[in-house]
């Protein structure tokens, strides 16, 4: 008997220091990850990756410790033109038979004010990983009253530029911005 009350006792004892994350994925109808560019330097073009899978992996409830990953199929870009899209799919833009998903991880999280983070990572695309700071903002959480799941909502943005990723380097500006801005919006569950 006093052995298990030791054996119990120190279980419990490393337990209190065992941090518990939780990992939560983006809830595919509320989430989408979007970007537009601007053509012509007068009208601005939008587009979206329909195909995307997000997660973010946390121990604290405000996500200040938060490891953000996103992974999109290339061929699921959307820019409501067909023609487009397949252009932007071929070898002259993202070329998405050689180069099918584009990646970010995230390598740090900095706090820019109540609810505001700066996330800095490695963003993988068209064959070149480079770093990238976007603006994160955390929109709260609450129970999903439909699925009675525990919800996170968080927006992303900023910019990036094409020419950093080999990206149409045959359209060059004005035909098509070098800075091409991002904005996604999730809601995750865990």
């Amino acid at each position: 008997m006093k052995k298990i009350s030791i054996i119990l006792s120190a279980f419990v004892l490393l337990s209190s220091f065992t941090v518990l994350n939780t990992v939560w994925t983006n809830d595919d109808p509320h989430s989408q990850l979007g970007f537009t560019v601007t053509h012509l330097g007068v009208a601005d073009v939008p587009g979206t990756f329909n195909d995307f899978d997000a997660k973010v992996t946390s121990s604290k409830p405000d996500f200040s410790d938060g490891v953000f990953e996103l992974t999109a199929k290339v061929g699921s870009i959307d820019t409501r033109v067909e023609a487009r899209d397949n252009h932007l799919k071929s070898a002259d833009f993202f070329d998405a038979a050689k180069y099918p998903e584009l990646n970010f991880k995230s390598t740090s999280l900095k706090k820019a004010g109540k609810n505001k983070y700066k996330l800095t990572g490695n963003l993988s695309l068209h064959g070149v990983t480079r770093p990238v700071t976007l603006n994160l903002e955390y929109r709260g959480s609450v129970e999903n009253p439909m699925s009675k799941k525990q919800t996170a909502g968080f927006k992303v943005t900023g910019t990036i530029k094409r020419s950093d990723f080999n990206l149409g380097s045959g359209f060059p500006e004005p035909m098509i911005s070098d800075e091409v801005r991002i904005e996604a919006d999730g809601e995750f569950v865990k």
